[in-house]
Formats: C-alpha cells, structure tokens, sequence
C-alpha cells in the first residue's frame, strides 16, 4: 500500500533530498525476500539534521545506505536537489556522488589499514580528479585540522590512533569533496562514551560551520535529541513516526515510540525511579515475508482488529507531526 509522500503543509524550506515511497528487498534462501525498507517517504531539508532511529534490524542504516547510493532501490526514488538519482546521467552522477557521502559506523573496519592518513583523506580528491599534488597537501593538512588532529598525523597508519581519532579521520574522509550532505551512520555506537560527546559537537560545529545537512542514524536516543531538528522513527522496515525532535520527546503518539522513549535513562536516581517504563512483550517480527497488516501489532497493547487486516498510512495528525497508527485514523 502506498502513503503519501512526507511533507509537512506548513514547510517552505528548501528540500535537499527527497525519498518517494523506497523499497530495499534482498533475496533470501527458497526464494523469500527480506523486506529491509519498505515504502518509506521523508523528506530531508537543506541544512538541517533529520535523525532515524530504531530497534537493531529496522532498516536505517539500509536506508541510509540505498539514499546515499550504496545499494540500489528495489522500488521508490530518491531525488537530489529535485532531480531524481535514477534518471540522473553519467556527469550528474558523478555530481551526486561528490555531493552524499557516508561516515560509516565502525571506525575500525572502514579505514583501510595499509593506507596512510593522507592517502585515506585524499581518496575522494584522487577519483575525482579534484586538485594538483600541491593543493592536494593542503587541503589534507585543512582537513586535519578541521577535525581536531594534527598534521604530523598525515603518514601515520589507523592502527596507531584511538577508535575516536579514527573516527575523525572518517569525517575528514567525507568532508574532502565538499559534499552538501553526509549520512551519519551511527556514528558514535563503536566509541567509548566520554568520546562520543566530542565526535557528535564535532558534527555540530561542522554543519554550523559549512552548511552541510545531516542523515543521522543512531541507537543513542538521547544523543539523537541533542543534534537533530526532527526525528524519524523506524520499525521492521517502515516509517512509523516522523515529527519535530522536541514535539516527539514531548509528545511521542505512536504506542511504539512511547515505549522506545520510555527507555531513555534518566541521570537521576529519584526521578528515575518514579519514572514509568513501558515494556514491550514478545519478538520483533521477521522483517522475510512479514505478515499482512501493522508490524507491530504482535507487541502492541492498544492493538485492534483492524491492524490485522491493513497497514497504517503515515498520516499528519498535526503540522509536521506524521504517524502510521490506526489510533489515529486515515
């Protein structure tokens, strides 16, 4: 079933990226698909953070992924700028691709360990042919800077920094080309947690500083909070809330995200103790072949007979606010 596409009535902001009802399938044992995105619609604004969260396994980093072209859409589009990535040609490609990239999420894993800094950093400006071998060190020794490192650091190999200074070195990475939008993917997960402040007032300060736009997907829901305008939230492949990050804190309505937000610890013994947990019964469901109806039924205390039988559309209750709930209507 198809829902509308996800824009706020009150928005005239500028969109930057655009993603129309996507689909990511893979193909499975016995010929089943794993329905890892399943008609998802949002729209991300020019120089704002939209975070994606979720349980492990819901679909965000595949998201993620497929918008910034890593994987290929089963169905759906994602535009850029207004202009649709699968029409787009050889030269516009090429353009898209120096305007997404990625942080990936291990800092361990996606730095190659028999390159240097330098060559790491200046991988982009190699393919695309960018700058001369001059301008090619200076824009690694800015780059370096930028992030919070040394120059020293350009001939140094990953193994010899910390998982927080490797992480640094992925954000340089992705900042080489200039891109207008960056897809953090869980960023922090792999850190230590006195670092992971730091790497996320570094994007911050970041998108201040050179108007960038941010994807931000992450389990931290608190970290979410501090750094993004608006959140989204995902369950098994679907879009099932989307609202202004402080009015889905404040006033989460899908049953889903009320038991999700339950969860954030509170730093205070008292208040932590009168606080209300709400606790989900059950497995998540197989997102192979997953049955008709609301997905998250199964685990759903305000369940009803209607969710067995149609999918919720993902519906504004009220300006920029969005849910996919029978609760709440058509």
């Amino acid at each position: 079933m198809e829902q509308m596409p996800i824009t706020s009535k009150k928005s005239d902001r500028e969109k930057l990226v655009e993603v129309k009802h996507l689909k990511k399938y893979f193909a499975v044992s016995h010929g089943n698909l794993l329905k890892a995105v399943d008609d998802v619609s949002f729209d991300i604004y020019k120089g704002e953070t939209l975070g994606l969260v979720g349980e492990s396994g819901c679909g965000k980093t595949t998201c993620g992924r497929t918008v910034v072209g890593l994987y290929k859409p089963t169905e759906g589009e994602v535009l850029f700028q207004g202009k649709s990535v699968n029409s787009m040609n050889a030269h516009e490609k090429l353009k898209f691709k120096q305007n997404c990239q990625i942080i990936f999420q291990d800092p361990y894993a996606s730095l190659n360990p028999r390159m240097t800094v330098g060559d790491i950093i200046a991988e982009g400006l190699d393919i695309h042919g960018l700058c001369t071998v001059k301008e090619r060190t200076e824009r690694i020794q800015e780059l370096l800077k930028l992030v919070g490192l040394n120059r020293e650091h350009v001939n140094r190999f990953p193994h010899e920094f910390s998982g927080g200074q490797r992480q640094r070195i992925g954000i340089a990475r992705a900042l080489a080309i200039n891109p207008e939008f960056i897809v953090c993917d869980e960023p922090i997960s792999a850190l230590d947690v006195s670092i992971q402040a730091q790497i996320v007032n570094l994007l911050i300060k970041l998108q201040r500083d050179l108007g960038l736009t941010y994807l931000f997907i992450a389990h931290d829901l608190s970290m979410v909070k501090h750094i993004s305008d608006r959140v989204g939230v995902m369950y098994l492949g679907q879009l099932i809330e989307l609202a202004d990050s402080q009015e889905l804190y404040r006033t989460p309505k899908h049953p889903y995200t009320e038991a999700l937000l339950s969860a954030i610890p509170i730093p205070n013994p008292k208040k932590s103790a009168e606080k209300s947990r709400i606790k989900l019964e059950g497995e998540v469901p197989s997102p192979i072949n997953p049955k008709p109806g609301c997905r998250f039924r199964d685990r759903c205390s305000k369940v009803m007979d209607i969710c067995a039988e149609k999918i919720p559309k993902l519906n504004e209750i009220e300006p920029g606010h969005f849910v996919a709930c029978h609760l709440y209507g058509e």
